[in-house]
């Protein structure tokens, strides 16, 4: 196949100006094949639209001269910087040439038509220093052996003048994020390093037979031939080895900026003949690298081993593997700002929920592990309960603690201005503590109307999701690991549904399970007085057909006065849940969750690893549709904000449903009557953010301000402008929503309703949800936030007057490195 490749000296600003050379794709624009480079062995159909390989040097002045590289502009590239690329840097193994993955070009063409990989712009420079065993570091070899020559600062050189040589001519996205860094043999070892040490510029690496070793090299390695970890006139020197290798990058490794790794090796290297050197044969080392590299905070990692040597049929597969797995975590747009305010202590807080009002104020709730909003811990995690008006004041702010922990899965409306929290508390039943399932009745100035809690004395019970009975009361859901109220246990953990009225007395309870472990997680009330209930299940649910398989989602749909009518089983063969509930205008209800893998019934299959399950139901619990949707990584919805004419769904998500941040990012997507699926908004931090250290999401939302929704969640980093107030901290955002109903609008005519997770719950069967929000609103949090001057001015207020513990974030558009 022949292609028009474009020469430039320069490479200007829109890879403009340039002159057309034919050149055959796949060849070497610059320099020959490297021998034993085996040509891509995957044929690449004649339908596959081609791209451009373009040859360009930049001057280095940590080099004192130049660096030569090929860069490969995808099918459809737009030179005029409208549209803007993610980009992968490729480095060649020792004695190659940047020729070496040129031959990937046609592989890349197909991925990119397939939709496997985004387009994207990719740099395969040369390395010629050190006789072309230069190792991607920066040498202090100054001698003169007649076998290399004298070492170049290569790590400076590529980081510094190379990347910003890019990205000042070619129209990168600009963000660590939406760069990978990826390399075989030698290359693998300089990708390992750039990533885990230059982590402001690469967030995902692709390490491919990585020639690393541990504690030190071989005798007989290159890295001791050419100077690349010289000092002097010593060819090599143990401790600038020990300096520059990965155990000492992991080591000042910062999780504040993740990175994620795929690792890939053949079963076939180089088998060192002395049993003594047997840790160094590649396959053994990369083996020693991920289970290293995986332990450390803020590092994720896959690794794959194939049945191949030290050659091009490992790296090739290596490549389509590699490459499909980091499009999951690339960013293909700069990442959308993360605005708020953070509030935390110096220990984990977690969110524990949001409700809006009509008059534009606000209440959270706060699970706080030590000081935070001016209260002092009571000791264990507290509830603290805040309102902040329409200007931003904080109005008061309510502890619910006692010696022990509490905590909120959901703030809901109480009616006349109050509000109900739920949740749980532990309790010292005569000596033996256990978790209680909680509601506490907060009045419109703070104080505390009543406390109401219920359980079985022996055993642990706990509340993840409140909704509102319209009439001063609440519904709670979730589990109860013995009996209530007369019930028999099922087995294990069974789902419990609770009825708290407007005085706090408890009117009824429903527990309902399998034989296995089962608990709800979502509750809305419906136009009809029913109220929906959602969860997970272990086993086959009294009512439902069968199970998939390993742990399903579940609806069911109960009487006003707790009496289960229908229940409906819904899953994959691995697991699945229903974490959030919305109550629908028409009288149905929609459930939102995630699957682990296919689930029977969907219009769209499993998209990888696990997705977001969505279903409606009709008032009688009959079902109207049910989808999946998501991306090659781990995405759970944990929220729903019913709205005037679509609903918005909120979750976690590791993948790029939109544009990542790094680590797990929240995400909104507003979903019509039908279940067609709207454009997604993603945010975070670099950290994880939305999602507990579990993968359990901790995110809230509720109707906000006209067009948008609030969004309330934990993040392990910090909102644009922000510092940590020290582990995980609680945000509280907005993000847009067209079709949000005013607090106390719309909706199905549920006043609130809530759903929840269980952060760090050592029961949980599998990651859970959490959320709550108003007008039949399930669980939720995420999104992203616009720039309108108003919003600015209130969350600026907020920042303000949130209490002590309240962290002001730089409320302008910050640049994170976006190209604007």
């Amino acid at each position: 196949m022949w292609t028009t490749t474009l020469r430039t000296a320069t490479l200007g600003a829109a890879a403009g100006l340039l002159t057309a050379v034919a050149v055959p794709f796949g060849t070497a624009a610059a320099s020959a094949a490297p021998a034993g480079a085996a040509a891509a062995s995957a044929a690449v159909p004649a339908a596959a639209p081609a791209g451009q390989l373009v040859p360009g040097e930049v001057e280095s002045a940590a080099i004192g001269g130049p660096i030569d590289y090929t860069v490969y502009l995808p099918p459809g590239y737009d030179g005029s910087g409208q549209t803007r690329y993610p980009s992968a840097y490729l480095l060649h193994g020792r004695g190659d040439t940047q020729a070496a993955w040129q031959q990937m070009a046609p592989v890349l063409d197909q991925m990119i038509a397939d939709g496997t990989v985004p387009p994207m712009i990719v740099v395969m420079p040369d390395a010629p220093w050190s006789n072309r065993g230069g190792y991607y570091v920066d040498s202090q070899y100054t001698g003169s052996d007649p076998s290399t020559t004298p070492g170049a600062a290569v790590e400076t050189a590529f980081t510094t003048d190379l990347v910003q040589h890019v990205d000042a001519t070619l129209p990168t996205i600009d963000d660590r994020a939406a760069r990978v860094v990826g390399g075989y043999s030698m290359g693998g070892a300089g990708a390992l390093r750039y990533a885990l040490v230059h982590q402001d510029l690469f967030g995902q690496a692709l390490v491919l037979s990585p020639a690393v070793y541990v504690p030190s090299t071989p005798v007989d390695s290159s890295t001791r031939e050419f100077g690349a970890y010289g000092v002097g006139d010593e060819l090599y020197d143990e401790a600038r080895y020990q300096e520059l290798n990965y155990p000492a990058a992991l080591a000042a490794f910062d999780p504040a900026l993740p990175v994620h790794l795929f690792i890939a090796v053949g079963d076939d290297e180089y088998v060192n003949p002395d049993p003594a050197d047997a840790i160094h044969d590649l396959d053994y080392e990369a083996a020693t690298l991920y289970n290293r590299a995986k332990r450390v905070p803020g590092i994720t990692a896959e690794m794959r081993t194939y049945d191949g040597g030290h050659d091009w049929g490992v790296w090739e597969r290596g490549f389509r593997e590699g490459m499909t797995d980091i499009a999951a975590h690339l960013a293909t747009e700069p990442p959308a700002p993360f605005e708020g305010i953070q509030v935390g202590s110096a220990r984990d807080d977690f969110a524990g929920g949001v409700l809006g009002h009509p008059d534009g104020s606000v209440v959270q709730a706060v699970a706080a592990g030590g000081d935070a909003l001016g209260a002092t811990s009571a000791g264990g995690t507290d509830i603290l309960v805040q309102r902040l008006d329409a200007d931003g004041q904080a109005q008061w702010t309510t502890p619910i603690a006692s010696p022990l922990n509490e905590r909120s899965y959901g703030v809901v409306d109480g009616g006349d201005g109050s509000v109900i929290v739920g949740g749980y508390q532990r309790i010292d039943h005569a000596g033996a503590q256990n978790d209680d399932m909680l509601a506490v009745k907060v009045s419109a100035d703070g104080e505390v109307l009543w406390t109401a809690t219920l359980g079985d004395p022996g055993a642990a019970d706990r509340a993840y999701g409140v909704a509102s009975d319209g009439r001063g009361g609440a519904y709670l859901a979730g589990y109860t690991s013995g009996s209530v109220g007369g019930a028999t246990s099922a087995g294990d953990k069974d789902a419990l549904v609770a009825h708290v009225d407007a005085s706090g007395a408890v009117t009824w309870t429903t527990q309902v399970g399998s034989s296995g472990e089962d608990k709800a997680f979502g509750i809305a009330v419906l136009a009809s007085g029913d109220v929906a209930v959602g969860g997970t299940a272990g086993g086959t649910m009294p009512g439902a057909a069968s199970s998939a398989g390993g742990y399903d989602g579940w609806v069911a749909v109960l009487t006003p006065d707790g009496a289960v009518s229908t229940l409906t089983q819904l899953g994959s063969t691995s697991t699945d849940q229903v974490s959030a509930l919305g109550a629908l205008p028409d009288g149905g209800f929609v459930a939102a969750g995630w699957a682990g893998g296919d689930v029977a019934g969907s219009t769209a299959p499993s998209a990888g690893g696990v997705d977001v399950m969505l279903a409606a139901f009709d008032a009688s619990g009959t079902e109207r549709w049910r989808t999946l949707w998501g991306s090659a990584g781990d995405d759970r919805a944990s929220a729903v904000v019913v709205g005037s004419g679509s609903v918005l769904v909120a979750g976690a998500t590791s993948g790029a449903l939109g544009a990542p941040a790094g680590g797990m990012d929240a995400f909104a997507v507003p979903v019509d009557p039908a279940g067609t699926i709207g454009t997604a908004v993603q945010l975070g931090s670099p950290q994880r953010d939305a999602a507990d250290e579990y993968d359990e999401t901790n995110l809230f939302a509720a109707a906000g301000p006209s067009g948008r929704a609030w969004l309330q969640g934990v993040t392990y980093g910090a909102v644009d402008g922000a510092a940590s107030a020290g582990g995980a901290d609680v945000f509280l955002t907005t993000v847009p929503f067209a079709d949000a109903a005013a607090p106390g609008e719309g909706g199905g005519g549920d006043p609130g309703a809530g759903a929840g997770g269980a952060p760090g719950d050592p029961g949980a069967a599998s990651p859970g949800g959490a959320g709550g929000g108003p007008l039949g609103a399930g669980a939720g949090i995420l999104g992203a936030t616009g720039s309108d001057a108003a919003r600015i001015a209130a969350l600026a207020a907020l920042a303000l007057l949130a209490g002590t513990g309240a962290v002001l974030l730089r409320l302008r558009r910050a640049s994170r490195g976006r190209l604007e």
